[in-house]
């Protein structure tokens, strides 16, 4: 199964880039054993709409674009719901198995996700009810696939 994160925004060179890096590198290290590739991260250009409702109609459609034809799609919405890292592991693994050929994590920009991205989710995920940079959550994203990766091959870096 190829995971994939598709977010709206760049990530400039700094902390944020270097930490999304290394989990990043860390995951695809561990990717291949455990009969996934990846996670990809594509970046996309935030709308210059002048409306909220334009600029996330905007980036909707080059979301659209790049999503795979069938597969999981996890949304990151702050209205989401919210899974412990084991839960979240779970859900991976049971598409890996069940022959789901890609996962992708939607990160929005600074105006959110549109309704119809979230529609479409097959998991509407958050971390909490506070509103976190989408420099932040990409971090979060890449460090929890590299977590769920350890729990699926029984690595001690995940201690509940």
């Amino acid at each position: 199964m190829r995971l994939s994160v598709i977010a709206v925004g760049r990530l400039k060179d700094g902390p944020e880039r270097d930490l999304c890096a290394r989990y990043q590198e860390r995951a695809q290290g561990l990717a291949r054993g455990l009969g996934l590739s990846g996670p990809d991260v594509v970046e996309l250009a935030e709308s210059r709409g002048r409306r909220t409702e334009e600029r996330r109609r905007d980036e909707a459609r080059l979301i659209a674009e790049r999503l795979p034809p069938s597969g999981l799609v996890i949304a990151l919405d702050e209205r989401g719901k919210s899974l412990d890292s084991d839960a979240f592991a779970t859900r991976l693994a049971t598409a890996r198995d069940a022959g789901t050929p890609a996962a992708t994590l939607l990160i929005g920009g600074a105006d959110g996700l549109d309704t119809e991205l979230r529609e479409r989710a097959t998991l509407v995920l958050s971390f909490g009810a506070l509103t976190i940079p989408h420099q932040i959550v990409r971090a979060l994203v890449l460090e929890q696939l590299y977590r769920a990766m350890t729990i699926m091959a029984g690595h001690p870096y995940h201690r509940a």
